[in-house]
């Protein structure tokens, strides 16, 4: 998906590296991951090896494919809603849309990926492992959302409990192929949302301020 305001060197950076996680992914699935190498990616993406490691450090990031970029993304959705939604219910949304725009834009690499994945569990584990950066750029969000310092406790819970949700869901949903994610993820962070919904009181002495 384009953002807006996007550069043409921006837009086409993002088309490599879409072309790389689509040659990874499709590869893996026809011939198997472990008979998959670096410069048959870059062949079929048509590109050189030496661009695919300016992307991915190897070709278990490739098919992971995680995005530096939707951390930030993810992080400014969740300042830009009105003030009367609260903190939990931004971040709700902020994940949901995410996963809208991802599937919308890119549903069939999201399947060929889950089934790849789903043959390598350590890959599913390296997968769920890489989101820490964006959990900190969120929690801080949700932090200022919420009127709270960045080390207060609430913000980083709901963070860590959203992202605990998101595993269980996209592991059920790998598991299924009759679920659509984005409902189990909604119906995931609402079975853990009525304790998270409202920001408790901030106390500047001592507690967990």
């Amino acid at each position: 998906m384009n953002q807006s305001g996007e550069s043409l060197r921006d837009r086409k950076k993002r088309q490599t590296r879409t072309a790389l996680e689509r040659a990874t992914v499709r590869l893996a699935a026809e011939r198997g991951y472990d008979n998959v190498t670096v410069e048959e990616i870059a062949a079929e993406a048509d590109v050189s090896v030496r661009t695919f490691f300016n992307y991915f450090a190897s070709k278990d990031e490739a098919l992971i494919g995680a995005d530096p970029e939707v951390g930030p993304r993810m992080a400014e959705r969740i300042l830009a809603f009105p003030g009367d939604v609260t903190p939990f219910d931004a971040y709700r949304r902020s994940v949901l849309a995410e996963i809208t725009d991802e599937l919308n834009n890119a549903r069939d690499l999201w399947l060929l990926r889950k089934d790849v994945v789903m043959q390598r569990p350590d890959l599913l584990v390296r997968a769920f492992a890489s989101s820490a950066e964006s959990e900190q750029l969120l929690a801080n969000a949700v932090a200022a959302r919420a009127g709270l310092p960045e080390s207060h406790l609430y913000p980083r819970l709901l963070v860590s409990a959203g992202s605990a949700a998101f595993r269980c869901a996209v592991t059920r949903w790998a598991a299924d192929d009759s679920l659509a994610l984005g409902d189990v993820v909604g119906e995931a962070l609402d079975l853990f949302g009525a304790g998270l919904a409202h920001v408790p009181p901030h106390h500047h002495e001592g507690g967990t301020s």
